[in-house]
C-alpha cells in the first residue's frame, strides 16, 4: 500500500514539474541582433543597441520578442509571475524639444497599425482606449505631461491597462536605502541610462529604477495591486515601444532579461562602460551670458567689498560697546573668566575629533590647557534662550559649590556671535550611565560594592545641595548620564543647567515642567513644581537603575518602578540585581536587599513618604537611628510615612506591641503597600476617587502628550473635566467636580 502512494507522489511530482518547464521561460540580451528581437516602424539596432525612434517627428518604433511568451495557464484565470528588467536612455537632440517617452508592453499581436505617435507614445490610439477588449498592459515612462490622460507631471512613471490614463503613477525617481524619507528624482530625458525593474506575482507589481550601474533599491519606486488575469491572454508578446511628436529624441534599450521562473536573472545584465547618450556642454566662455555674468559679478564684488568694510566697522563699535557695558553676571563671576584664545587652543579650534560628548544645548570637548591640564568644555548656543539659561545657571550654582562629589567648573567664557563656553573638570572614566550600560566584558562591569559606593557619593552631593550651603540647590535632572566619573572612579555629579537656588526657608515656586522621563516625580508632572523631595525620587530610580542594570523606561518593558514592585510583591527582590552582578556573584544579598528598598522608598509616589537626603546618606552609614541630637527617630519616621498613606494596616501585624518598627520590619510590609491601582479608592484631600473614575475616562475624548494625558470633554453634566496622569507606578485619577458612584 505504501508502495502504491509513494509512486503516486512521485507521479504528481513528475507532472508538476513537467508542467512547470512548459510554461517557463527565460532570456537575456546584453545586446541586441536582428534573430533576438522583431523590429517595427522606425525601430532599428545600432552597435546592437535597440533604437526605436530617432528625430524623425510624428513616429514610432517598436521592438518585441520573436515570439509570444506564456502569461496564464491555459482555460485559467491564473496569471503566471514575472520578472524583467532592462536598460534605457531617452537621448535628446541639441537644440530640438524632446519627447515622447517610451513604454514596456504586453499586446496580443505584433505590429504598429492599432498605435498611434505622439502623446498616445505607440501604444494605443483613440479606438482602443479602455476597451475592454483591448489586451494590452504597459508600464510607461513619460516626459509629457497630457491633460487628457491625467499625467502627474512632465517626468513621470505609471501603469497602464488597456488605457494611457495611469491606474498607479510616480515622479519617476527613487528610494535610497539609507534614507527612506528622501525621494530622489531622476530626470528621464537627459542622455543618460537607467535600469528598471518591472515584477509582478499574486496580483502585486512593483517598479523600481535608478541609474545604472548601482544597486537595486530595496522601496519599490511603485507598488501597487494589479489584477491582469482579465487583461492577459493565454501568450503574449513582449517589448517595448516608443513615439515621437513635434517633439522629438531617440529612446534606446541597451538590455534586456525576461524570466517568469528566475527572480534574479536580471543580476547577469552587464550595467557597466555602457555608452552615454549625455548632449555635452559648451564651453562657458562661449556663453551669451558669460559676458553678462562677468560684468554683474564684478559689480557684486564692488558691493561686498563695502558691506565687509561697513561689518568691521560695526563690529569694531559693538565690541567696544561691549567692553564698557557687561552684564552684571559678567561682573560678579569675572574672576572665573578663561580668555578665549586659550579655549580654542585647547580644544583644537573646537575639532570634531576632540568632541567627547553632544547635549541639547551643545558640544562638550575634550581640551588641554597650558600646563597640560586637561579639561572637558561645554560649548552652547547663544542664540538658544534655553541656553543662555544653562550658562547662567550653571555659573550661579556650579561655579560657587564646592564639594568632592561635584563636579569641579574651572570657568567660564562669553564670546561674540553667540558663544557661551564652560570649562570643567575632565572626568577620565565618562558617564556612569556609559559604565553601566556599555561595558560587556566580564573585567570591564562594575562590582557590587563600587556600585554601592557611587550611589553613596551621589547621596552625599545631594545632602550638599540640599542642606550643606548657604542656599538651598534642587538639582532637577538626577539621571545616570549626569553622574560623572574620574580617573580615581570617584562619582561627580554635574550638569547644573537646570539647577535653581532658593533659601532653606523659601518654598519653590516655579511651575514650570523640566527633567528627563523617567527620573521626574509624579507631583513635578502634574503640578510642575519641584522640591528636595523630587531629586529624593530621581535618585530613588537612579539606585534602581545602577543595581538593576536597567533604564528607567525601555520600549516593550513595563516601567523600572513597575517592575522591581512587581517583584518586591513576589518577594524575588533579588532576582532585580543587574545578570552581570549575579553572574559574576560575590555580592551581599541582604545589603543589595536593603539598597533596593531604599530605591522604591526613595521613589515613593507620596513625596512625605520619602526619606531626606540626610535620612539617606544615614543608610549608607549603616545607622538607621538618628541620635537624640538629631532631633528625630528614623524608625519614627518611617512609621509617620507609611502611617500617612494608609500602609500601616497591612504591615503592623508584624511588629511587637507598643514599640516603633524598625526599618526591616517596614521593608517586609512594603510588597503588600505600595501599589495604587484603578480597583483601589484613592483618598485625595477630603475625596475619594474610584474605578468609576476610569469609567468616566473612558468616556473622554482626549489626546496624549508625553507621559501625561488630559482628558476633556462634556460628559453628560456629571463631570466638566477630568485629569488623568500616568507616571511610573503612580496611578492617580483627579477630578474637578465630585465623582458619582
Amino acid at each position: 500500500m505504501m508502495s502504491k502512494n509513494l509512486a503516486r507522489i512521485l507521479l504528481l511530482l513528475t507532472l508538476l514539474h513537467s508542467i512547470h518547464s512548459v510554461f517557463s521561460i527565460d532570456f537575456l540580451f546584453n545586446g541586441f541582433n536582428s534573430s533576438d528581437i522583431s523590429l517595427y516602424g522606425n525601430a532599428t539596432i545600432e552597435s546592437r543597441i535597440v533604437t526605436l525612434t530617432n528625430d524623425t517627428t510624428f513616429s514610432i518604433g517598436r521592438a518585441l520578442y520573436p515570439s509570444k511568451i506564456p502569461t496564464k495557464t491555459p482555460n485559467s484565470s491564473h496569471v503566471l509571475p514575472f520578472s524583467t528588467s532592462f536598460i534605457f536612455a531617452m537621448a535628446p537632440y541639441k537644440g530640438k524639444q524632446q519627447g515622447h517617452g517610451i513604454v514596456f508592453l504586453f499586446v496580443p499581436h505584433t505590429g504598429i497599425a492599432d498605435a498611434t505617435s505622439s502623446q498616445n507614445l505607440g501604444f494605443l490610439n483613440r479606438t482602443y482606449i479602455d476597451n475592454e477588449d483591448t489586451h494590452v498592459f504597459g508600464v510607461e515612462f513619460d516626459v509629457f505631461k497630457n491633460e487628457e490622460f491625467d499625467d502627474i507631471s512632465d517626468n513621470h512613471v505609471g501603469i497602464d491597462v488597456n488605457s494611457l490614463t495611469s491606474e498607479n503613477a510616480s515622479e519617476a525617481g527613487y528610494w535610497p536605502d539609507d534614507d527612506q524619507e528622501s525621494f530622489k528624482k531622476l530626470k528621464l530625458n537627459n542622455g543618460k541610462n537607467y535600469q528598471v525593474w518591472i515584477d509582478y506575482a499574486d496580483f502585486e507589481i512593483n517598479v523600481t529604477m535608478i541609474i545604472a550601474g548601482e544597486e537595486k533599491p530595496k522601496k519599490a519606486l511603485i507598488s501597487a495591486f494589479v489584477n491582469l488575469s482579465h487583461v492577459f491572454e493565454d501568450e503574449m508578446y513582449v517589448g517595448f515601444t516608443a513615439s515621437t511628436g513635434a517633439l522629438v529624441q531617440s529612446h534606446k534599450i541597451l538590455a534586456w532579461s525576461y524570466s517568469n521562473d528566475d527572480f534574479s536573472l536580471s543580476k547577469n545584465l552587464i550595467t557597466s562602460n555602457l555608452p552615454s547618450f549625455e548632449l555635452p556642454k559648451d564651453p562657458i566662455y562661449k556663453s551669451k551670458w558669460f559676458v553678462a555674468g562677468m560684468i554683474a559679478g564684478s559689480f557684486c564684488v564692488v558691493v561686498i567689498v563695502g558691506v565687509v568694510s561697513l561689518l568691521f566697522v560695526n563690529r569694531y563699535k559693538r565690541l567696544k560697546r561691549e567692553k564698557d557695558e557687561m552684564e552684571d553676571w559678567e561682573l560678579e563671576y569675572w574672576p572665573h573668566k578663561i580668555p578665549y584664545q586659550d579655549i580654542e587652543t585647547a580644544t583644537k579650534n573646537f575639532s570634531d575629533e576632540n568632541v567627547i560628548g553632544i547635549g541639547g544645548n551643545g558640544k562638550v570637548y575634550k581640551g588641554v590647557l597650558a600646563g597640560g591640564v586637561e579639561v572637558a568644555v561645554k560649548r552652547i548656543s547663544h542664540d538658544n534662550g534655553e541656553g543662555m539659561r544653562e550658562f547662567v545657571s550653571e555659573i550661579s550654582s556650579l561655579g560657587r559649590l564646592k564639594q568632592r562629589n561635584l563636579v569641579g567648573l574651572r570657568g567660564w567664557c562669553k564670546k561674540e556671535r553667540g558663544s557661551l563656553i564652560l570649562i570643567y573638570d575632565y572626568m577620565e572614566n565618562g558617564s556612569l550611565d556609559k559604565m553601566v550600560f556599555e561595558s560587556d566584558g566580564v573585567g570591564e562591569v562594575l562590582s557590587c560594592k563600587e556600585r554601592i559606593r557611587i550611589l553613596n557619593e551621589v547621596a552625599s552631593a545631594l545632602l550638599y545641595l540640599h542642606e550643606g550651603w548657604e542656599s538651598k540647590v534642587l538639582h532637577r535632572d538626577i539621571k545616570s548620564s549626569n553622574v560623572l566619573l574620574d580617573k580615581d572612579m570617584i562619582a561627580r555629579l554635574g550638569d547644573f543647567g537646570l539647577a535653581r537656588m532658593h533659601d532653606h526657608s523659601v518654598m519653590a515656586t516655579t511651575t514650570r515642567v523640566v527633567g528627563t522621563a523617567g527620573y521626574l516625580a509624579p507631583e513635578v508632572v502634574r503640578t510642575g513644581r519641584a522640591s528636595t523631595q523630587t531629586d529624593v525620587f530621581s535618585y530613588g530610580v537612579l539606585i534602581l537603575e545602577v543595581m538593576c542594570g536597567r533604564r528607567p523606561i525601555e520600549e516593550g518593558k513595563p516601567l523600572l518602578v513597575d517592575y522591581i514592585f512587581e517583584l518586591l510583591r513576589q518577594d524575588r527582590l533579588v532576582d532585580a540585581v543587574d545578570e552581570r552582578l549575579r553572574a559574576k556573584g560575590g555580592f551581599d544579598e541582604d545589603e543589595v536587599n536593603n539598597l533596593l528598598h531604599l530605591g522604591l522608598l526613595c521613589a515613593h509616589p507620596d513625596p512625605s513618604s520619602r526619606p531626606t537626603m540626610r535620612q539617606v546618606v544615614k543608610f549608607f552609614e549603616g545607622n538607621t537611628e538618628i541620635e537624640e541630637s538629631d532631633g528625630e527617630d528614623m524608625n519614627k519616621y518611617f512609621l509617620e510615612k507609611f502611617k500617612a498613606n494608609e500602609l500601616w494596616s497591612s504591615s503592623s501585624h508584624s511588629f511587637s506591641n507598643g514599640s516603633h518598627p524598625t526599618f526591616e520590619e517596614l521593608r517586609e510590609g512594603l510588597s503588600s503597600s505600595m501599589s495604587l491601582s484603578w480597583s483601589t479608592n484613592v483618598e485625595v484631600g477630603n475625596r475619594k476617587f474610584g474605578k468609576h473614575c476610569g469609567d468616566t475616562i473612558a468616556a473622554c475624548s482626549g489626546y496624549v502628550r508625553s507621559n501625561v494625558v488630559i482628558i476633556l470633554g462634556d460628559i453628560g453634566g456629571v463631570y466638566d473635566w477630568c485629569e488623568v496622569m500616568y507616571q511610573y507606578h503612580v496611578k492617580l485619577c483627579a477630578v474637578a467636580w465630585p465623582c458619582t458612584y
